[in-house]
């Protein structure tokens, strides 16, 4: 099959092309920067099947843009589908395939990462010593250990990440209306509702899928829940906070802290290089000046192993869509 990879950099490329040469696969890519959307979809002619990202916008135009040119499959190289409109895919034929899990360790790893990074203030520590400044003032952190976390979430993700807390030494809550992890409770993990998380924790990580039941989870209210002066993480879905309300609460010091991965408006931000041009997004470049946050643009998938294993399950997607053959990644099954 010709498959149209919109959104792709180096590192997609390089990931599928080897797995291609491990497996002997014949699918041929079209490795495209371009976003998909319906601008863009006209790029797809002479492609069976397109492999989009997390920001590619899927909806019903471009999904029926992209039926008219002969595409028979939307493959995403990622796990949330919240950008592809499900029942125009239906309505029109469409097979929609996703890569529903892969190296939740490397986003678990990424979340603690966020979570020290924050409570240590290791960034101004590291700008304070390339400029020869050594003073410890206003560098004074926070121990985990001892501390309660609270996990929104506890798919294969929010999973690993409770895990890490637990071996930190934290007492570890969790939520999620879904499902409830065996190996968790064993591990001492406690399932409780969202109102007892948010108010018995002094650190809250989400790692829940972006629904409407879940957009602004973390809102105006939500917020007033926390103890004062607690740490929040994001490396779930950027729509998950309300970040005019997060930026609120970091001005007032209610919220002690901020370490986002993901962002609600990071479409057309996230994964470009805009060094040389301004950001017109007033409300991320005032979430940039405040002190007390971290901010990566949405890397916290960027493994050697995740993306191997994106890369495998997506071939085993397109593998299927050209046989003809049933998937347990097919979201409309």
């Amino acid at each position: 099959m010709l498959i149209w990879m919109a959104s792709s950099r180096h590192y997609d490329q390089d990931s599928f092309e080897h797995a291609c040469r491990d497996r002997g696969s014949t699918h041929q890519f079209v490795f495209a920067p371009e976003p998909l959307n319906r601008r863009t979809a006209r790029l797809t002619q002479g492609c069976e099947a397109v492999c989009a990202f997390v920001n590619d916008e899927l909806d019903a135009s471009t999904l029926q843009q992209l039926a008219d040119q002969g595409i028979r499959a939307i493959c995403l190289r990622c796990a949330g589908s919240n950008n592809v409109d499900l029942q125009a895919a239906r309505q029109l034929g469409l097979r929609v395939l996703n890569v529903p899990g892969y190296a939740p360790e490397s986003v678990a790893e990424f979340t603690l990462a966020l979570l020290l990074n924050l409570c240590r203030h290791l960034q101004q520590s590291q700008l304070r010593v390339r400029q020869n400044n050594f003073d410890l003032s206003g560098l004074v952190g926070v121990q985990l250990h001892g501390k309660t976390a609270g996990l929104v979430g506890t798919g294969r993700i929010g999973s690993a990440t409770a895990l890490l807390l637990k071996a930190l030494g934290m007492t570890v809550l969790a939520h999620d209306p879904h499902a409830t992890n065996p190996e968790l409770t064993s591990a001492g993990v406690r399932y409780v509702g969202l109102t007892e998380l948010l108010q018995n924790s002094q650190v809250v990580t989400l790692h829940c899928p972006l629904l409407p039941a879940t957009h602004h989870l973390i809102n105006a209210q939500t917020l007033t829940q926390l103890p004062k002066g607690a740490l929040l993480v994001n490396t779930g879905r950027g729509g998950l906070l309300d970040t005019g309300a997060v930026i609120e609460a970091l001005k007032t010091g209610h919220l002690g802290g901020l370490a986002i991965d993901v962002y609600e408006k990071e479409a057309g931000l996230f994964f470009t290089d805009h060094s040389n041009s301004i950001v017109g997004d007033d409300l991320f470049e005032r979430l940039l000046t405040l002190p007390n946050t971290v901010v990566s643009g949405h890397q916290a998938f960027l493994t050697d192993v995740a993306l191997m294993e994106i890369a495998g399950t997506t071939l085993d997607n397109l593998d299927q869509v050209e046989r003809k053959e049933p998937s347990s990644n097919d979201l409309l099954r």
